[in-house]
């Protein structure tokens, strides 16, 4: 036990508190990932939930026009009224499938009196490359619409688009456009529309991938166990060298030499391979 006895030093107990802090961290990681990933199933749910869900009144989603929960994009609603097509209006930079394109966005006057905008699909870039070869358009008159609801989105510092663009669905921004009651916390991910005309290619459902987390968090907790395996390696690999004269320690150094030594091939076994190779 003498032999040990460095291992009770104020430099091994500094080594110990390094590898269990370190241990924590690792812990705390995977305890992130595992959040992480709780969070991914989560909208991954949320996407099966409300895809395939029955259209809803718009008044019962969105209740106000500057209102909506996250827990109700994908749901379903039904619209009736018509197109604003003079108001048209592509998004551009919408990558879909590796290919660059728009989105055509048509705002839509419900019954009410208020509008909504609605998203019809993407476009892909036409020869110009700055505008589509050719935009669908949508319905005329009294149209009857079911669209996807979904948050909108923020502006971008720097990114500007030419007249008939935009470079983010910013609903506020449509909404001054319109000059008219618009709803300016979600738009609609056309699904389908009575009558039915020619569209562009419509949002593919989200894909339901959970990432990575769950192997990440595996490999947080080995790299935790394994910094004490390298701290046992490490006092082991001290004992021997402050014991190599010991008689017992000797031996022991004798005997593990003895097994590499065994897995060793031999030079004879070294030349026939060699020759096996040529």
């Amino acid at each position: 036990m003498n032999g040990w006895r460095f291992a009770l030093s104020r430099r091994w107990f500094g080594y110990l508190a390094l590898v269990v802090l370190f241990a924590v961290a690792c812990t705390m990681l995977s305890m992130w990932q595992l959040a992480r990933r709780d969070e991914a199933r989560a909208r991954i749910a949320q996407v099966e939930n409300n895809w395939e869900s029955a259209p809803r009144p718009i008044d019962e989603v969105l209740p106000t026009l500057d209102s909506f929960n996250a827990d109700d994009t994908w749901v379903s609603v039904e619209l009736e009224g018509e197109y604003l097509a003079d108001d048209e209006l592509l998004a551009r930079g919408r990558p879909f499938s590796g290919q660059p394109g728009f989105e055509q966005l048509v705002p839509f006057l419900l019954d009410g009196g208020t509008a909504i905008v609605v998203d019809r699909g993407w476009l892909p870039v036409g020869n110009e490359q700055d505008a589509p070869d050719s935009v669908p358009p949508a319905p005329e008159g009294r149209v009857t619409v079911v669209v996807r609801l979904k948050a909108g989105e923020p502006t971008v510092a720097g990114r500007s688009a030419p007249e008939g663009q935009i470079a983010t669905i910013h609903l506020p921004t449509i909404a001054a456009i319109l000059e008219q009651p618009t709803y300016t916390a979600a738009y609609g991910l056309l699904v389908s529309e009575d009558p039915a005309v020619p569209r562009p290619a419509a949002t593919p459902k989200p894909a339901a991938d959970e990432g990575s987390h769950l192997s990440y968090a595996f490999q947080w907790l080995v790299f935790g166990i394994m910094a004490f395996v390298g701290l046992g390696w490490a006092v082991r690999q001290e004992y021997r060298i402050r014991n190599a004269d010991d008689p017992e320690e000797r031996a022991r150094a004798e005997k593990r030499r003895a097994k590499v030594a065994a897995r060793r091939p031999s030079d004879a076994e070294v030349e026939d391979a060699l020759l096996d190779q040529r």
